[in-house]
């Protein structure tokens, strides 16, 4: 499976005009091993780990670098920190208010062409970003 994901990551910055390091391996395989949602500074701490050398400013590189390529999506709730999403499907956000974390829901719609939304005459959706407010199933258990 590393072999692929390498393999995967290795051709998309290939066809995008970049070339692989090891920086953006690490940054992406931390990215794949929590879908979490992290900010770049927690991408971060947690490379940091694996590659005590690397820098933050190389990590906003890695990360600008797997955006740019279609690997990963940057995630910008209201005014937080922008998070970072490895998964690539049409899917929705729901943060949890009480937390702070941030889960993916599958979209119903495969598509953002097959999403019934009215838009003006010429206008063609590209992509559609819908985020989710509410609390998750550990916070209401807290709240009873």
């Amino acid at each position: 499976m590393e072999n692929l994901v390498a393999h995967q990551l290795n051709e998309r910055l290939a066809t995008s005009g970049l070339r692989s390091t090891v920086q953006r391996q690490q940054v992406y395989d931390v990215l794949l091993q929590r879908r979490d949602h992290p900010t770049a500074e927690e991408v971060f701490i947690r490379a940091k780990t694996g590659s005590p050398e690397i820098s933050i400013a190389t990590v906003y590189n890695c990360l600008d670098a797997l955006v740019k390529c279609g690997l990963v999506r940057q995630v910008n709730l209201d005014r937080s920190a922008t998070r970072y999403c490895p998964n690539m499907h049409e899917h929705f956000h729901f943060y949890c208010d009480g937390c702070g974390t941030i889960y993916d829901i599958d979209s119903p719609a495969k598509g953002p062409a097959t999403l019934r939304v009215q838009v003006p005459d010429g206008f063609t959706i590209g992509h559609c970003e819908i985020s989710v407010r509410g609390s998750c199933p550990a916070c209401n258990k807290k709240r009873e």
